[in-house]
């Protein structure tokens, strides 16, 4: 049955070839080529003549590697025989299958370590990620071969681990390859491990399973290379396997917390691989982002209790720059309802729910929040008196002065402004707004307090 498939496979590519190819072409190269076998993410194709390995090697394998994988949906390299040489090459693997019989089985398991949870289909895209999801998309369809190795840098929480996993689940799940995901604490660790002495005195079987678990492979993803810097062993075992990968077209993946040019307790010969593929930068998520991610997690977590809009609206404004304090935020907000009595969630339950979050999360370069710190320094009173609801002239004017720069200096809305301000009615940010601009015209002393105020915040 598998030669039966392995013969159906080879005529469909023959049959495709002989259309994008002369007869001439073809005749001479392809008319007496097979398809031995498709095995551990390699095409074994017997030509007759060695000439003919060569030139078609040269000249033929992105269109045969192409046609492959329309016909497999499977990435293969392409390995070129004669007859005589398919022996030998039987010999070769029931040697290696023998050695591997007599080695621990447990060492012969290699996990993959992914987290099937992460996948192309639930990561949400936005401006901020945008490029990083094409570049891993592109990893994940055409690995070792464009984008190697692919270095994603960003802060904790904007998306690197959930891509890194994507792209080696997509390639597990499209290929025969073998995908390796590790933190480089576990990289340090297993290294530290292999030298240690086995039952002979000696650390060579360590070492032998450690090289093999790491460089018979055909995608390594390594996450937070950054604390591989204090590790200068490590760091050079790391070297010599990026080399090994690297110079057979295996698929490398690294990720860090800041750019290869940051990393200045790792080894320059290293910091210039990285260079040497493709660096993306993946940004804290915007508004909009953090928005389109709450409403996927609250979807996914099939909650009990219904999350409005403008809670979703003051989460996304308030909470921290990244997913996990979203998340951490939505498991607040129905663990602290169900504890209520079960309060209904509306958006004052959210405000006292999340109080604590907000003091923690708010997010400094958001232009909102940048205005109403510096009217709220100026006046002498706090950001979260100008966010209650706080009703004394002391704190009331200032609010409404804060509610007018942020009107009249950023893009927002009336609605999205009373959020960032507890949750104001937009009809009361519309008040306030007209209100000062009244005022301007009738107090020059107010007018020059606009002034410097804007001065202050600059431009945003």
């Amino acid at each position: 049955m598998v030669k039966l498939n392995v013969e159906i496979i080879w005529s469909k590519l023959l049959d495709i070839l002989k259309e994008q190819l002369t007869s001439l072409s073809y005749n001479t190269w392809f008319k007496e080529t097979e398809l031995y076998k498709l095995n551990n993410g390699k095409a074994y194709i017997i030509v007759p003549m060695i000439v003919h390995k060569k030139h078609i090697s040269d000249n033929f394998s992105e269109i045969l590697s192409s046609i492959l994988f329309d016909i497999t949906n499977t990435n293969y390299d392409l390995v070129f025989l004669l007859k005589e040489e398919i022996e030998e090459e039987e010999e070769k693997n029931n040697s290696n299958i023998i050695s591997n019989n007599n080695r621990d089985s447990t060492n012969n398991r290699v996990e993959s370590n992914l987290n099937k949870n992460y996948n192309f289909d639930n990561f949400i895209v936005g401006n901020e990620n945008k490029f990083a999801h094409a570049a891993a998309l592109s990893v994940a369809e055409n690995p070792g071969k464009i984008y190697n190795p692919l270095f994603l840098y960003g802060n904790s929480g904007v998306g690197k681990t959930h891509l890194m996993h994507a792209i080696g689940n997509y390639i597990q799940n499209n290929s025969n390859k073998k995908v390796l995901y590790v933190t480089s604490e576990q990289f340090i660790d297993e290294f530290v491990k292999s030298n240690r002495k086995d039952e002979s005195g000696t650390n060579f079987s360590y070492v032998e399973f450690f090289k093999d678990k790491y460089r018979n492979i055909d995608v390594l993803i390594i996450d937070d290379i950054q604390y591989l810097g204090g590790a200068q062993q490590s760091q050079q075992e790391f070297f010599h396997t990026f080399n090994n990968l690297f110079n057979d077209s295996k698929q490398i993946i690294v990720s860090s917390d800041r750019s290869p040019d940051d990393l200045k307790q790792l080894a320059d010969r290293l910091r210039t691989r990285f260079s040497w593929g493709l660096r993306v930068n993946i940004s804290p998520p915007d508004y909009n982002l953090r928005r389109d991610i709450l409403k996927k997690k609250i979807i996914a977590g099939e909650f009990e209790k219904d999350i409005p809009d403008d809670v979703i609206d003051y989460i996304a404004t308030n909470i921290g720059p990244d997913v996990r304090h979203l998340e951490g935020a939505i498991t607040r907000l129905i663990a602290y309802s169900t504890i209520m009595g079960g309060e209904k969630i509306n958006l004052d339950l959210a405000i006292e729910a999340l109080k604590d979050f907000n003091s923690m999360g708010i997010i400094e370069k958001n232009d909102v929040h940048r205005i109403q710190k510096i009217v709220s320094e100026y006046f002498q009173i706090s950001v979260e008196d100008i966010r209650s609801k706080k009703r004394s002239s002391n704190i009331s004017f200032p609010r409404q002065i804060a509610m007018y720069l942020c009107r009249t200096m950023t893009n927002e809305s009336f609605p999205k402004i009373g959020i960032e301000f507890g949750g104001k009615d937009h009809s009361t940010v519309m008040h306030s707004v007209e209100k000062i601009e009244q005022e301007i015209r009738e107090n020059k002393d107010l007018a020059n307090t606009i002034e410097k105020l804007k001065n202050d915040i600059g431009v945003v």
